[in-house]
């Protein structure tokens, strides 16, 4: 009978350890809830226009992960972008032999690709393209293909270095 007494007496020390606990932590929630108020209303006085750093440091993180976003963005951009110069260079070309075999075989003077308009405003918007992108970067390389052009547009623009 007092053994059974006994255990009882411990288990109920032991819930007023865990009541102990959670009081302490009920506590603590409750006092960092007050500390956490009392912040925003200074950060507020002190820091008109709601610039609250503590809002400024969730927006800080937010705009981080939108710029991770938009980077990935950006390089898929960058990819169909060439895909499509590439494309098109491979249309143009093909347009200019077959107008070639054609004028060949009806006995006109054959156009060059030099003195092809379409071809040669082409190749000028790819090269202008392309001296815009290295003034930006700063590179004055001339033999650089277009994947080092999209590279190079993409740290410029993007990374701002």
């Amino acid at each position: 009978m007092g053994h059974s007494l006994h255990n009882h007496h411990h288990s109920s020390h032991h819930h007023q350890a865990v009541d102990g606990l959670v009081n302490l932590f009920t506590k603590a929630n409750h006092d960092l809830t007050v500390v956490q108020h009392k912040l925003e209303k200074e950060f507020q006085e002190i820091y008109p226009d709601h610039a609250n750093p503590m809002k400024l440091v969730s927006r800080i993180k937010k705009v981080q992960e939108d710029l991770s976003a938009l980077q990935e963005q950006c390089r898929e951009l960058l990819a169909a972008k060439q895909d499509l110069i590439d494309k098109a260079r491979t249309t143009l070309v093909g347009n200019i032999s077959s107008l070639q075999r054609l004028q060949a075989s009806t006995g006109v003077a054959v156009t060059s690709d030099s003195q092809d308009p379409a071809y040669t405003n082409f190749n000028k918007i790819i090269d202008e393209w392309t001296a815009q992108v290295r003034s930006r970067k700063g590179d004055v390389t001339e033999d650089s293909s277009s994947e080092d052009v999209n590279q190079l547009l993409f740290s410029a623009i993007v990374q701002g270095n």
